[in-house]
């Protein structure tokens, strides 16, 4: 009997292998809050397909993985697969969930924040977006009531930076050769003066920078048009110091099936 369990363990190893090539782009984000609500984290675990992101055991999994980060404190992903939850180490509860649900499976990525101020987290759409929002403030109702609100602001909007002041110059330059492109390829333009080019570069770039930048972005949830920046200010004394925002797959290439030649394929 022992020597089939160890069988059958080897075999799920195995197969745990040869399913690591295959694309994984699918999957959800988690967040785990500390009993204390000083540290807060956000997990990505992909899988082959969306099927197995709404499977029972594969999202405890994914939520043992966060808390596990919340508790332990890993300095990365490679480091975190080694860390003990339960009998196990992360490592190898992922390989075993490879081996018994059949599909390739990722630990993507975290992040951890730890405050003396307060720290919010915020699941937008069963698991495809997750965020984070770390304020200087004392950490009351108000203050949660008012990182989550910028919390869904972040989920919805995305922003990059949290403030213009944030923004690397390279993203800058790179953003004005892209827009003196646009307008020296419209028509329209070439009459145009070059200090009147200039100033239609800096408009653009100004409304591009509000857009990207989270306390500059219009509050979506004001009648007045205010920004956030004013709206967290009419709440107190709280000041916004950082973010995190995952969503689901962004920037991996997504597996795409093709039934219509897998159907001809079985036929044949």
């Amino acid at each position: 009997m022992e020597k089939a369990v160890e069988f059958l363990r080897e075999k799920g190893l195995a197969g745990a292998a040869k399913k690591a090539g295959r694309i994984a782009a699918e999957g959800i984000v988690d967040t785990a809050m500390s009993a204390d609500e000083k540290t807060a984290v956000v997990v990505e675990v992909n899988a082959e397909t969306d099927f197995v992101a709404k499977n029972d055991e594969f999202q405890q999994f994914v939520s043992d993985v966060a808390k596990t980060i919340a508790e332990q404190n890993p300095a990365d992903v490679e480091a975190l697969k080694e860390l003990k939850c339960g009998d196990s180490t992360i490592g190898e509860m992922l390989t075993e969930k490879i081996a018994k649900i059949g599909e390739n499976m990722n630990i993507r990525r975290f992040a951890r924040i730890e405050t003396t101020g307060a720290v919010v987290d915020y699941i937008h759409a069963a698991g495809k977006i997750g965020v984070l929002v770390e304020a200087d403030a004392e950490n009351n109702d108000t203050t949660k009531e008012c990182l989550r609100n910028v919390a869904m602001q972040v989920a919805a909007l995305s922003p990059k930076y949290l403030s213009s002041d944030d923004i690397p110059e390279e993203y800058k330059e790179h953003e004005k050769k892209i827009l003196i492109e646009q307008l020296k390829n419209d028509p329209k333009n070439a009459s145009k003066p070059e200090n009147i080019i200039e100033k239609m570069i800096t408009g653009r770039l100004a409304k591009e920078f509000k857009e990207v930048c989270l306390l500059e972005q219009e509050y979506v949830k004001a009648e007045n048009k205010e920004n956030v920046a004013k709206y967290v200010k009419s709440v107190g004394d709280i000041t916004i110091k950082q973010f995190v925002r995952f969503e689901t797959g962004e920037g991996l290439e997504k597996r795409e099936d093709d039934f219509a030649a897998e159907v001809a394929s079985m036929v044949k």
